[in-house]
């Protein structure tokens, strides 16, 4: 499918919006000047329109097949990720003691967006050997660190997570899985995982899994967890693969959509696997990896969300039905139903990607200076953008669907897939409810305090404006006063009737900062031009969302439990 990388809008993002002058300005990234930046972006834009978008119909139409124990993966993708491996994507954000770039993960972001809108099938290969990275560079020895990192940066091997059993879903601490220690440093592993995106391809050396299993003295639940690297083919004495792992692929998902990603069964039957770092702490360890994964698969979200605003604008300003009370080409995007679904969409990408690209901003800021109001700043932003990015990708696909009509129900014309593709975001990687809860609970932990900070940033940014765009900003400082009073509620509330209103709180948070990160787009411009204009959209038609939002979040669990189970089966 056609494909063009949207790199005005990121360069206009980090240089107006995201605050991104403050990760270049530290000095762990002093690196990353507007030059490099704009040199990456081109670069990686150039790769995904000419190399990655032309396998987004072919990962769909050929899947991802098991044949006799081998994984055969679909047509290009081999020389897809290759491409990708030779251009150093994959160690945008690593350590460059490993050989990685060192710079920011906000970079990075940007750069997966544009990888995942060319063909997301592909580009969850390379989301999880980063995810991967991360982990080994925070937790693992420093013999595992010199063997495993610099052949995931280079690409030579790939990275898998191992979470999910068939009984431990998001419960993982009622996983089965054992590790008993061999006597030799090494562990034997055995067990079943399901779920393991790209457990196995025929394009890499090794792959590398990253398993939960339980010690024999580990407790049960998550506490008595540990995590242990277990490769594919076990390295030699020179560091290359060695004998092949007694580990398996049983079979492969038939799935609804990302048929190009091979979704696995694996088999550990005494599997050998060295420990990745403490006894009993897999899951701090694990979470890691979990929480870039995360800002990863919101990202997707948006990736798909692009995408299927591309494809439908490209049809609706070539489709000739109809006539209109306007004048213009004769084609449907003259309609203005049609153009509301436009103008929708490209609102609605353009405050996904401002939410994702603050959050890993935060981050960058969080390990530049180790500052702990970053840190919470970017711990309350990665549940926000993992469900609006992946709540935006699932409503743009949809709308990009009704968009092409009828045809847009016939998969020849593409606009299908994007919707089949996208809808696992919201439940992977934590579904959406679960970073619903997550908010209003571990997050809300300190009382609210680093939300209520950012909520005093979009007031105040609003307030500061009102002279120049007085209905815009007066939308905006309302909607934040009245999310600060929710949260005031919320923070006094019992759990359960805080995770009641979860996902509407949710919501209705990235609601208010989405038409946040409008205005000061708006600001930027200063003039009455497309972002002002965009801003309109999202603030006029959008925003008022949040005041339906806030009430339902305010409702409380008591009404949802006096429907008794026989009830609802009623």
């Amino acid at each position: 499918m056609p494909y063009r990388a949207p790199l005005a809008d990121f360069q206009f993002l980090f240089d107006h919006v995201v605050g991104f002058e403050q990760v270049s300005g530290t000095d762990l990234f002093a690196e990353a000047t507007p030059d490099t930046v704009e040199a990456i972006l081109s670069e990686a834009g150039k790769l995904c329109e000419t190399v990655l978008a032309p396998l987004q119909r072919a990962g769909d139409l050929h899947p991802a097949a098991l044949e006799n124990g081998v994984v055969r993966t679909s047509p290009g993708f081999a020389e897809g990720y290759s491409a990708i491996a030779e251009g150093g994507w994959m160690s945008i954000a690593a350590n460059p003691e490993h050989g990685g770039m060192g710079l920011p993960m906000a970079l990075t972001t940007a750069v997966n967006e544009m990888m995942g809108s060319a063909c997301l099938s592909l580009q969850l290969n390379p989301l999880m050997t980063q995810g991967q990275i991360e982990a080994l560079e925070h937790h693992a020895s420093e013999e595992i660190k010199a063997l495993y990192i610099p052949k995931l940066i280079s690409g030579e091997w790939c990275g898998t997570m191992n979470l999910t059993e068939s009984q431990a879903g998001s419960d993982v601490g009622a996983l089965s899985s054992k590790a008993v220690p061999n006597g030799d440093g090494s562990y034997a592993i055995s067990g079943q995982k399901i779920f393991i995106s790209w457990g196995d391809n025929d394009f890499t050396a090794n792959v590398c899994h990253l398993v939960l299993a339980r010690l024999p003295d580990g407790a049960a639940g998550t506490k008595g967890i540990s995590l242990f690297m277990v490769p594919k083919f076990i390295p030699d004495a020179d560091g290359n693969p060695g004998r092949r792992n007694s580990l398996s692929v049983v079979s492969l998902e038939h799935k609804m959509g990302l048929h190009g990603s091979p979704t696995a069964v694996m088999q550990y039957d005494d599997a050998q696997g060295w420990l990745i770092g403490e006894a009993h702490k897999g899951m701090a360890a694990m979470f890691t990896m979990m929480n870039n994964a995360r800002l990863g698969v919101g990202v997707q979200g948006i990736s798909v969300a692009e995408g299927a605003y591309q494809h439908a604008l490209a049809y609706a300003m070539d489709r000739k039905q109809g006539r209109t009370p306007v004048e213009g080409t004769g084609a449907i995007i003259d309609h203005a139903d049609v153009r509301r679904m436009l103008a929708t969409m490209k609102a609605e990408v353009f405050s996904a990607r401002a939410i994702a690209l603050s959050c890993a901003v935060a981050i960058d800021m969080a390990r530049a200076t180790g500052s702990a109001e970053w840190q919470a700043r970017a711990a309350l932003l990665t549940p926000i953008n993992k469900s609006f990015g992946t709540d935006t990708g699932m409503a743009v696909a949809d709308m990009g669907l009704q968009v092409h009509g009828g045809m847009g129900y016939i998969e020849e014309t593409g606009a299908a897939q994007y919707l089949r593709d996208v809808r696992v975001t919201a439940i992977y990687e934590g579904t959406n409810g679960i970073q619903a809860m997550d908010l209003v609970g571990r997050k809300m932990m300190d009382g609210g305090e680093a939300a209520f900070r950012m909520i005093e940033e979009i007031e105040q940014n609003a307030h500061g404006v009102r002279a120049q765009y007085p209905n815009m900003s007066t939308a905006v400082w309302n909607a934040a006063e009245s999310l600060r009073e929710a949260t005031e509620w919320l923070v006094t509330q019992e759990m359960n009737d805080r995770f009641a209103g979860a996902v509407a709180y949710q919501r209705a948070f990235a609601r208010v900062l989405g038409s946040h990160y409008h205005l000061r787009a708006a600001m930027a411009e200063g003039c009455d031009g497309p972002r002002t204009a965009l801003a309109r959209v999202a603030i006029k038609r959008l925003l008022p969302e949040y005041a339906a939002l806030l009430v339902q979040a305010r409702a409380g669990a008591a009404g949802l439990y006096a429907l008794s189970d026989e009830d609802l089966a009623g």
